[in-house]
């Protein structure tokens, strides 16, 4: 599969990202988007239009997910952490050992564990899985890898430069997926530390929602900046604990995505913090709000990593204490001040 004889891509998932790749990917081939709502697949086929966004006719959408796999070879799911496992189980009778997949999902999955049980228990290494293992679990394709780096989407549909990192242990895969999603705008950086990508991901929604917390409390630069490289410190323990190392968190798909994500207002996890801050109620937000939160479920899943392997994470603990354990954001405030920090870098 060469930039010669490009095939039609595929993409799972018609939310604000999934929909942003297809435009990415329209540049350089034709598209399918699946989508479960018929009213959704209509609206792109017929008008051309989703999400308020005029597309590329090189876009087409459906609701059958054999018709993806046999037209596509190269497919990227972009699914809610939540339902990302369910949807490779749907898919999984459709593909065969030739099919690529890179998934662009920045979230975690948790085996057998009901998200609102995890309180009560201890998790560890095993429990957790990334989108890319979730692929190999339920699938019979080997060849996968993941879409990382700052991805704030209304920037890239606007034509604004940015880059991103496909991150795999296959090279074809990322040649591949660069072939396919590079533009004059968008340049693709390749990484083999495919772990490292996925948990920097997952984890600077954390971070943000924090962002979002400071920036609704009037708080300026110098906090936001101090939350921003002791978040990452933390983000590179809790990775460390999952089996990757510092050198994706140092790069692109970290300290790259993660200053995108902590600073901007039109990132989710950032809206979700700020709205916190003014008095909005957890229920509240996430009801008002069309795409899913990933922040809160990685918040839940990294405190109790952090709490049974005692990695000391004070940032993602009072994040977590905030939304649920009812802690007054200014008192975490203070206490973060006045935390006793580790050296400012050891972890080279």
């Amino acid at each position: 599969m060469s930039s010669q004889t490009k095939h039609k891509a595929g993409v799972l998932g018609a939310g604000s990202f999934g929909t942003t790749v297809s435009t990415l990917l329209a540049h350089n081939s034709e598209v399918l988007l699946y989508t479960r709502r018929q009213e959704v697949v209509n609206q792109i086929n017929k008008e051309g239009i989703h999400l308020g966004i005029k597309l590329s006719s090189n876009i087409k959408a459906t609701t059958d997910l054999e018709a993806i796999t046999s037209e596509c070879n190269l497919i990227f799911p972009i699914v809610p952490s939540e339902n990302f496992r369910p949807t490779l189980k749907r898919l999984s009778p459709f593909l065969n050992p030739g099919h690529i997949l890179i998934h662009g999902t920045k979230g975690l999955d948790l085996s057998k564990i009901n998200i609102k049980e995890l309180a009560s228990m201890s998790i560890s290494r095993k429990d957790i899985h990334t989108m890319s293992e979730v692929m190999r679990q339920e699938t019979c394709v080997s060849r996968v890898g993941c879409l990382a780096g700052p991805n704030l989407y209304k920037e890239i549909l606007q034509g604004q430069p940015t880059a991103c990192v496909i991150a795999s242990e296959f090279d074809e895969v990322i040649k591949v997926g660069s072939e396919y999603l590079a533009s004059k705008y968008f340049f693709v950086f390749g990484s083999y530390d495919l772990v490292g990508a996925e948990m920097a991901g997952a984890l600077k929604n954390i971070i943000a929602l924090a962002a979002g917390m400071l920036f609704g409390k009037g708080l300026g630069k110098n906090i936001q900046a101090m939350l921003i490289t002791r978040g990452l410190r933390e983000m590179i323990e809790l990775g460390r604990a999952m089996g990757a190392t510092h050198r994706s968190f140092l790069g692109t798909a970290g300290i790259g995505d993660l200053i995108a994500t902590a600073t901007s207002e039109n990132s989710r996890n950032f809206q979700f913090g700020y709205r916190f801050s003014k008095g909005e109620s957890l229920d509240q937000i996430i009801s008002s709000m069309d795409e899913t939160v990933e922040g809160l479920r990685t918040t839940r899943i990294a405190y109790q990593l952090a709490k049974n392997y005692q990695i000391r994470v004070p940032i993602i603990q009072m994040i977590f204490s905030v939304l649920f354990e009812g802690i007054e954001l200014e008192k975490a405030i203070q206490f973060l001040m006045r935390y006793p920090y580790l050296p400012d870098v050891d972890f080279i």
